[in-house]
């Protein structure tokens, strides 16, 4: 008995070193492909070149960086490439959240339509003629408002808490899908509806710092809490009873995994527009590569999320002479990879 319970123990040490290490090594990973991408474009730049300009523009000392050079990294690409990053972290979380909480392999960060209730906001703001941070303001409420509306009719159903929130959120998706194409309708065709189709698209083009600081406070708040809760998201893949039976409050830890993924989602789609399967394709590799347990597959999918996105916005911005809308690219990665899962017929085990 005391030797198998000590191969069961060494086992499980091992697993967790192999699972930080693995983490510590996207970590790292990630780091060096965002040096990278701030040299990719039309004014290409080394690795070496990149870390002189960040050296420059923090400290002051002068490196031999042109001003050009200076300009083009810190005015035009850092913003754009930290984007990205937060962006691609933000929605591979919050897509690897919502499969754990509904216990469903195939959901994605749109699952409860909040992500089409921030285009309509969007859309609206950009009808009404907004600014660009009011454009993102409305989307980012018009999320949040979306998911309160749900959870208040879902609350007054008898069925399932779970079933009855994508029930719901089916319901209010399709509503504000069609409140969407109803503002396309009325919009002018020569000025505003070509700017809501582009931004509904998906792009990183009109993304500032000043955008930037709008959504990082929310997003590092529910990136913060959803890491310190991956614990007792665990749980939730137990029954009820089996969980309450632990001590977890599974209706609130349920709920509050649910708006701080919501959060995420509302951010991106605020800034960027609707880009699809992150939220989709990134935890399924996160679980391959890493593990099933939430503590090392949150920030897995996190790192896995803002790799992708960084290299997706290089592919928009190089392969041809206009921008391709990186929500495109993406489905073009997703979609194949959706059908792979498919005929895979992928197990999930959180």
């Amino acid at each position: 008995m005391d030797t198998n319970c000590f191969q069961i123990q060494f086992h499980w040490r091992s697993s967790v070193r192999k699972s930080r290490s693995k983490v510590l090594a996207l970590g790292a990973l990630t780091l060096l492909f965002s040096i990278i991408a701030l040299g990719v474009g039309r004014y290409y730049l080394s690795p070496l070149d990149i870390v002189k300009v960040l050296i420059q523009g923090i400290t002051g000392f002068n490196l031999g960086m042109s001003k050009n050079a200076m300009a083009v990294v810190l005015n035009i690409r850092l913003p754009r490439i930290l984007s990205s990053m937060f962006l691609g972290a933000g929605l591979a979380l919050s897509g690897q959240t919502f499969q754990m909480v509904f216990r469903n392999p195939l959901v994605s960060q749109d699952v409860l339509g909040t992500s089409t209730a921030s285009s309509f906001g969007a859309s609206l703001a950009i009808l009404l003629g907004f600014s660009s941070l009011m454009v993102s303001f409305t989307a980012f409420m018009c999320g949040l408002a979306a998911l309160f509306l749900i959870y208040a009719i879902a609350s007054k159903t008898r069925r399932e808490q779970a079933l009855s929130l994508i029930l719901v959120g089916m319901v209010v998706s399709s509503l504000f899908s069609s409140a969407t194409s109803f503002v396309k309708l009325i919009a002018d065709p020569n000025n505003v509806l070509p700017a809501i189709t582009y931004f509904l698209m998906g792009s990183l083009s009109g993304v500032g710092f000043s955008e930037l600081s709008m959504i990082s406070i929310p997003m590092g708040i529910s990136f913060a809490a959803l890491l310190l809760l991956s614990w007792k998201i665990n749980l939730l893949s137990l029954s009820e009873d089996e969980a309450r039976s632990l001590g977890v409050n599974t209706r609130l830890i349920r709920f509050l995994s649910i708006v701080f993924a919501t959060i995420l989602t509302a951010c991106s789609v605020a800034v960027a527009g609707n880009i699809g399967w992150v939220g989709l394709i990134i935890p399924h590799i996160s679980r391959m590569l890493v593990s099933n347990d939430a503590r090392y597959s949150f920030p897995s999918s996190m790192f896995l999320g803002a790799i992708l996105l960084t290299v997706v916005d290089c592919l928009s911005r190089t392969v041809a002479t206009i921008e391709i809308p990186i929500g495109i690219l993406t489905s073009f990665i997703g979609a194949p990879f959706f059908i792979f899962l498919l005929f895979k017929e992928v197990r999930y085990d959180a």
